[in-house]
C-alpha cells in the first residue's frame, strides 16, 4: 500500500530530488518566498505559524513526513545564530507539536553534527564546530523524544539543485561556465554520493521500522579538490581554481568527517563513492537540466492554499 509521504524542504538538495524521483507519494513543500521557476508550483511552508501545520495534517493525515527544512549556510548561521535556530531548532519544536500520532516523523540530518577529523558511527557523540552543526545536534534531540521516529544523517549529496547554482555540482559547473572565482577548500574530506543513490536509501529507510539513529555512509571518503576535479572531468570542463585550508576561512569549516554504520544489516551498506562511479556517458542528458516531475497524485493543493492563507 503506497505511503502518504510529504516533504518539508523541497529546495534543499537532496528535498528537491527526492521530490524529483518519487512523485507518486511525494507532496513537496518549499521555502516561503521561493521564486525558482522548477518549483514554483509547489506549495510552501509556513512554519512561522504555529497554528498552519496543523491545520496542514489534519487535511492530510499523512503517512510519513519527511524533513529536509533546514538553514545549511555555515557562514550565515555563524552571524545570524537566532535566526538560525529559529529555523533549524523551533520550526522542528512547533512541527513536532502537531504532528499526528499516526505520522512517522524522519528527520534527515547532517554530519555536521560532528567536527573533529575522524570516523563517525552512530554512537558516535556528536561534536559540532559551528552554529549550524549545534542547531542539528538539538533538532536532532527533540525528533528522537518521539517514539517510533528515524534521524538519517547524511554526508555531501552531489546532484541537482532546484536554482541550478546550489549544491557542490551546480555551484562549480555555474561559476567555472560563467568565468567566475572557484576556491576549493584543500583539507575538507566528506562522505560524498550521487543524490540520486541517497534518495533511494532515504526513502528506503523511512519505509521501514527503523527507528533511532542512521548513518548513510560511502565506501570512502573524499576531498574536496578530489572531488572537484573529478566533476570537472564529467562536465568536460578544464579550470583553474584557488586552494585554501579550512583555517583560513572566516568560519568554521569540517576537515574530514567520515560517516560509517555500526549497523550490519542491507540498508547500512555503505554508497558507492561519487569519485569514479560515473563515466561521462552517464551524464549525457546531464542531469542537472533534468525537468522536474509534476507532482503525481491529485493533491488537494486549492485546500492548501485556503490553509495557507
Amino acid at each position: 500500500m503506497t505511503k502518504l509521504t510529504l516533504l518539508f524542504g523541497a529546495t534543499s538538495i537532496l528535498g528537491y530530488n527526492l521530490a524529483r524521483l518519487f512523485p507518486e507519494t511525494i507532496l513537496p513543500f518549499v521555502t516561503p518566498g521561493n521564486r525558482v521557476r522548477q518549483v514554483g508550483k509547489w506549495p510552501a511552508l509556513n512554519l512561522e505559524d504555529p497554528h498552519w501545520s496543523a491545520a496542514l495534517f489534519r487535511q492530510y493525515q499523512p503517512d510519513l513526513l519527511l524533513y529536509c527544512h533546514a538553514v545549511c549556510d555555515v557562514p550565515k548561521c555563524e552571524a545570524a545564530p537566532d535566526w538560525a535556530r529559529e529555523i533549524n531548532i523551533e520550526h522542528v519544536r512547533r512541527v513536532m507539536a502537531t504532528l499526528p500520532e499516526k505520522t512517522r516523523m524522519i528527520y534527515v540530518s547532517s554530519d555536521h553534527v560532528f567536527g573533529g577529523d575522524g570516523v563517525y558511527n552512530e554512537q558516535s557523540p556528536p561534536c559540532p564546530i559551528s552554529v549550524y552543526g549545534q542547531t542539528r545536534v538539538v533538532a536532532e534531540a527533540l525528533v528522537l523524544l518521539r517514539e517510533g521516529s528515524l534521524v538519517i544523517r547524511v554526508g555531501l549529496p552531489i546532484g541537482a539543485s532546484a536554482n541550478g547554482r546550489s549544491g557542490h555540482w551546480d555551484w562549480l559547473r555555474y561559476r567555472i561556465r560563467r568565468k567566475l572565482p572557484v576556491t576549493i577548500v584543500h583539507d575538507e574530506y566528506r562522505s560524498a554520493v550521487w543524490v540520486n543513490d541517497v534518495a533511494a536509501r532515504v526513502m528506503r529507510l523511512a519505509e521501514s521500522t527503523e527507528t533511532g539513529i542512521r548513518h548513510v555512509s560511502a565506501t570512502r571518503a573524499v576531498s574536496r579538490v578530489e572531488l572537484a576535479n573529478y566533476l570537472l572531468s564529467l562536465l568536460g570542463e578544464n579550470a583553474d581554481y584557488q586552494c585554501e585550508s579550512r583555517h583560513q576561512r572566516a568560519a568554521p569549516h569540517l576537515g574530514r568527517v567520515e560517516l560509517a554504520s555500526g549497523y550490519q544489516d542491507e540498508l547500512s551498506q555503505p554508497l558507492t563513492s561519487v569519485i569514479g562511479s560515473l563515466s561521462v556517458l552517464d551524464v549525457n542528458p546531464p542531469f542537472y537540466a533534468i525537468e522536474p516531475k509534476p507532482v503525481g497524485r491529485s493533491w488537494d493543493l486549492a485546500c492548501h492554499d485556503r490553509i495557507a492563507r
